[in-house]
Parts: structure tokens; sequence; C-alpha cells
């Protein structure tokens, strides 16, 4: 809460306020919220491309006593005004005027899906068994859905529990081989130092020469 307030030397209290009018056009700097085309000239504008736009409040047009913002932009190619306003119920924007939308999968898709389920929740409030029928589907997905959880769950369990198994075979296999290598490399290298002794490079046996003894 302020206590203090500022009053200028050249302030007089006989003058009184300017007032704004309710419906006054504010300027603002914004980027467009969605990909659209001009009506006029066919120029395509692109999401995000910045603006300097005018912004008022829309005059009885409110969502949940949340107000209703309109903003005019102009067609970076022919200058024709382009006009679009808030959407606070799908927290989105209208396209309103000079501009058309550009097709968007995605919001197509969460249209549909808002609709069908405005149209379930109709049929269930004006028949107590379709709801009835409904709330079983809806059980037998859930438990459908928690069944492949847990078969999956066991399914990565056993396979982590094999490759685990797997890994300690190879690896005991692997020293195994590395002794079993190590040993025959040992044997072969004690078969070369013996035949390098008793053997010549012909494959003769060595004879030893006695010499005589000196006087």
């Amino acid at each position: 809460k302020v206590l203090n307030k500022y009053f200028p030397p050249d302030f007089d209290p006989a003058i009184p306020r300017r007032k704004q009018a309710k419906d006054a056009q504010h300027k603002v700097r914004l980027m467009t919220p969605y990909a659209m085309r001009c009506e006029t000239c066919g120029e395509y504008i692109y999401k995000g491309k910045k603006f300097n736009a005018r912004k008022e409040t829309v005059e009885g047009e409110t969502y949940l006593s949340i107000k209703i913002f309109r903003f005019y932009i102009k067609c970076p190619r022919c200058s024709a005004e382009i006009t679009f306003k808030t959407d606070p119920r799908n927290t989105d924007y209208i396209a309103e005027h000079g501009a058309s939308r550009n097709f968007e999968p995605w919001r197509e898709e969460r249209i549909a899906g808002e609709e069908s389920k405005l149209q379930k929740e109709l049929e269930e409030e004006n028949n107590p068994m379709k709801a009835l029928e409904n709330r079983t589907i809806d059980s037998k997905r859930e438990m459908d859905i928690l069944d492949a959880l847990d078969e999956i769950r066991t399914r990565n369990a056993r396979n982590e529990r094999v490759d685990s198994d797997a890994l300690l075979d190879k690896m005991l296999e692997s020293d195994q081989n590395d002794e079993k290598s190590e040993k025959e490399k040992e044997e072969e290298e004690d078969e070369k130092l013996a035949r390098s002794i008793f053997n010549t490079v012909d494959g003769d046996k060595i004879k030893r020469v006695i010499g005589e003894e000196p006087e």
C-alpha cells in the first residue's frame, strides 16, 4: 500500500485530470500468434512476425469475466488492415477480418476431440444407461492398459536377467579361452625351445664331438 505520493511543484489540483475514453486504442508491439494469408493480396504472414499494432478492448464480449482484446495490424505488402481477437476459452486467437488462418491439423484434431467429448457428456446427461456403458468401457480400457504395462515390466525384467546371465557366461568363457590360449602358447614355446636345443636346422640330431685331451 502506498502511503506517500509525489506531487510535482507545478501540480494544480484545480485542473481536472484528463479522462481517456473506454474504447481508446493503444499502440503495442506484438508477434502474429498464428500463420495467416492476406485476403486482399494473398501475402502469407508467418507465425511470429513482428508488427506495430493497435489494441482495444472488445465491448460486450467477455468469457468468465475475462476481457477480450482486439488487435489491428497491416499487411506488409498491401497495407490492408487485418484484425484478430483473443479467445480465452480455448487459449487461442480468432481471425476476424482481412486475413484467413492457415490450416493447422493439430488444431483441427483438438477441436474435434473437444466436440466429441462435449457430445459424450450431453449423451450421458440425457441417457443414464449410456453413461453406465461409457464408464464400463473406460474401466475395461484402463484395466487393459494396466495389464499391458505389467506385461512390459515383466518382459523387461526377464530380459535384464537373461542379459546378465549371458554376460556372466560370456565373461567366463572368455577367461577360459584366454587361459587355454596362454597354456597352448607356453607349450608351443617349450616345444620350440627343446627342438632348437636337440635338433639342427635340417632336423638332424646334434652329436657331441669329443676332442683329444691335451698332453
